[in-house]
């Protein structure tokens, strides 16, 4: 069996199937195609206009269609009005002439939408079943962040992550431990699970490990019950290197078992406005060669706030060429070699 090694990194084609880019600066870009990256850039119902973010990546797309793609997305605002869903649609209608491999909804969806009633509208809610099946039926693939890591509903000294840690300290409308009316943990994940009951033949990219990043085996337990679900890894590995400490088999048993469901990304918001781009690209390319040591190796690196030395899975050369670029061009149909 063969294996990479850390010199490998910058010689193999890889694919950041998770990583948005908000901005019409291609420094990016071209910085990525040097480390023999590619970028998925999925576009999100948050931030930037969604109509901004579609004018962007459709640029990118036709000036880098080797190293650039991008999943389109639509907005909720007409949520509950008769024109719901034909207005969707045509929003997914002109992401996709515009050259979107996809299309990618958000946590909004369960966490912040509210019905007229005042009540919070999920995944699964009847209103969204004619979106999911325009989708299965004209084959567009959907990549889904419904749902945040389990620490969103810890306080925020109890939470095994410094990234989930930052991150809800500095976003509390999203912390849900102090939004004890919101739906709880487990009716995200139900929600995202009878959308894939009722949608077995839809494409699904379920992201961050699924909000499972606590457990693969409850990752698992979805792979195995829904055959049309497959994962990324973006913003969740470390919950994943924790894991490996406690059962580094298992984990990597994992990886070699559903090798064929795993999508690679990091999850990085890159959008305008001041000169960051020295410092971000540093964060990139300081990410992307831990993971692949990770991923890819047996060396052993220390991760910020992960006590111990982690030891990397050495998954087999043919392993990381799927998780790195077959899934996501087999997903997506994004890029050629």
């Amino acid at each position: 069996m063969e294996y990479y090694n850390n010199s490998d990194f910058k010689s193999v084609k890889k694919v950041d199937a998770h990583l948005h880019i908000n901005t019409e600066d291609a420094r990016y870009l071209e910085f990525a195609a040097l480390q023999n990256f590619s970028i998925l850039s999925p576009n999100v119902d948050a931030g930037t206009p969604v109509e901004k973010q579609l004018s962007i990546a459709a640029a990118h797309r036709r000036n880098y269609p080797g190293n650039f793609a991008f999943l389109g997305t639509f907005t909720t605002d007409s949520f509950g009005t008769a024109g719901f869903v034909q207005n969707v649609i045509g929003q997914i209608d002109r992401a996709v002439e515009q050259g979107a491999s996809g299309v990618k909804i958000w946590k909004n969806i369960g966490m912040t939408l509210k019905d007229s009633n005042n009540r919070y509208v999920m995944a699964d809610d009847p209103a969204f079943d004619p979106i999911f099946q325009y989708l299965t039926d004209k084959k567009i693939p959907l990549m889904a962040h419904l749902g945040e890591p389990r620490n969103c509903w810890l306080p925020l000294e109890q939470m095994t992550d410094s990234g989930d840690y930052s991150y809800f300290r500095s976003h509390p409308e999203y912390h849900m431990l102090l939004h004890p009316e919101a739906p709880s943990y487990e009716d995200q994940i139900n929600a995202r699970d009878n959308v894939l009951k009722k949608f077995p033949g839809l494409t699904f990219v379920a992201s961050h490990i699924a909000s499972l990043e606590w457990n693969l085996d409850e990752v698992a337990k979805r792979l195995d019950l829904y055959p049309s679900m497959s994962i990324d890894l973006s913003a969740r590995i470390a919950h994943v290197q924790r894991q490996s400490i406690a059962d580094y088999e298992k984990v990597r048993d994992f990886f070699i078992r559903y090798q064929d469901r795993i999508l690679y990304g990091i999850d990085i918001t890159i959008s305008e406005g001041g000169d960051r781009f020295d410092a971000v690209s540093s964060e990139m390319l300081r990410k992307w060669k831990s993971d692949w040591a990770y991923l890819a190796t047996d060396s052993t690196q220390v991760i910020e706030n992960i006590s111990g030395d982690i030891r990397g899975l050495h998954l087999p050369r043919t392993v990381i060429d799927k998780v790195y670029y077959e899934n996501v061009n087999r997903h997506f149909n994004a890029f050629k070699k």
